[in-house]
């Protein structure tokens, strides 16, 4: 395949009109005009002056059109990879909720065959667990029943047989066991990330020494500034906001993060420390007003209103119903960052946080051919997946 007359967004963070050529599924070729000789055996796709991107990789995504990751079902899994391949994202980390320990385990499973089995749309590229072990206090949506101290006994036997499936889990590094948790998972290869946590500072530090340095929905189900016997103490969002090494994951919808909060997190951490995630759940992509959090049976009812998940009571946001496109025009339009910075912040920084950067997250020759077309809105009009046209709008 060969794709023409592209404003190509480019790792150096600049647009040049070019375009690409695809073989074997990866980037062979990046050409910076708009002539190319038709080669024999290419299609030839004329982007008419569209932008050129990578792949959005969404390492925080529960569901999408009706269908949730929670609800174990191989084909709705593929449902799920489809809806979202339109809105741009070419891979993501499936992520859980917290539940008790046998629905983990059907989950897991139920990943492992679809891996073996799945006909891929949007690459998945490792379960995200979030939970169980979070602060009740900061649990958000997530359901109380489940929540609890990291256990040994419990996560010992996960991490021995499924590591290889499990890309990050999140949890509140404040807790009892939480900081052995987290330097067991640095030992199976799984990214620790701080989450749902009513952590202070020195919590934090630790928490770091333990392999904690991604932050998960920076600000949602976190502590801020407590006082103690008229004492300030910085809580975990400003924790995260000061230490350099922790990488912020946002939820950049324009609900869980209103302008003033993106505008501080992108002056603070910059944009080489920022992800977007849109922490999607299952009325995303769908007009549904009235949904479900988790799984069909037992998950939580929620409202959709106001383009968010909330709680029927409205006490708390129950996720988000964004897509990968939604969250760079908002760090655009609300943000004020540049769209090679905004892309960038949803392509190349979570492959390198997942460490993927070498094979995705960026248009350059080698990596794999995970690439979407846009127009000046970021409305996604043509989606490719290593090399396979998968989705395509009025192009």
């Amino acid at each position: 395949m060969i794709i023409k007359n592209a404003k190509l967004i480019l790792p150096c963070g600049t647009i040049a009109l070019g375009g690409i050529v695809i073989k074997d599924g990866k980037i062979k070729t990046i050409f910076l005009d708009d002539m190319i000789e038709r080669s024999s055996g290419y299609h030839v796709i004329d982007a008419q002056g569209l932008y050129l991107s990578a792949g959005f990789i969404d390492i925080h995504v529960h569901g999408g059109g009706g269908f949730d990751f929670m609800d174990c079902n191989l084909e709705e899994y593929q449902h799920i990879a489809d809806v979202h391949a339109r809105y741009g994202t070419t891979s993501m980390l499936p992520t859980s909720l917290t539940s008790n320990p046998e629905h983990l385990t059907v989950l897991l499973e139920t990943y492992r065959s679809f891996m073996k089995n799945g006909a891929f749309r949007s690459r998945f590229l490792g379960l995200h667990l979030e939970g169980p072990y979070f602060a009740l206090n900061q649990r958000g949506a997530q359901d109380p029943k489940y929540i609890r101290d990291p256990d040994p006994n419990e996560y010992m036997p996960i991490l021995q047989k499924y590591a290889p499936l499990i890309a990050r889990w999140s949890a509140a590094p404040e807790l009892n066991g939480a900081l052995a948790f987290g330097k067991e998972l640095l030992k199976f290869g799984i990214i620790p990330s701080l989450a749902h946590t009513d952590a202070l500072y020195e919590d934090i530090l630790r928490g770091l020494d333990a392999g904690y340095k991604l932050a998960t929905h920076l600000y949602s189900g976190m502590s801020g500034m407590v006082r103690k016997d008229a004492f300030r103490y910085a809580g975990a969002i400003e924790s995260c906001l000061l230490l350099d090494e922790i990488t912020a994951e946002i939820i950049a919808d324009g609900v869980h993060l209103p302008e003033p909060f993106l505008k501080l997190i992108v002056k603070v951490k910059t944009v080489d420390r920022i992800v977007l995630v849109t922490d999607a759940m299952r009325a995303a992509g769908t007009k549904d007003t009235c949904s479900k959090l988790g799984d069909r049976k037992d998950g939580l009812n929620v409202i959709i209103e106001q383009e968010v998940a909330k709680l029927p009571d409205r006490s708390s946001f129950a996720g988000s119903v964004a897509t990968a496109d939604r969250l760079v025009r908002t760090m655009v339009n609300v943000a004020g960052v540049t769209l090679p910075d905004a892309v960038k912040m949803l392509t190349i920084n979570p492959a390198q946080v997942i460490g993927v950067d070498h094979m995705l997250g960026s248009i350059s020759v080698g990596k794999i051919a995970n690439v979407i077309l846009f127009d000046k809105d970021i409305r996604v009009k043509l989606t490719v997946v290593e090399g396979n046209v998968i989705y395509r709008n009025s192009i």
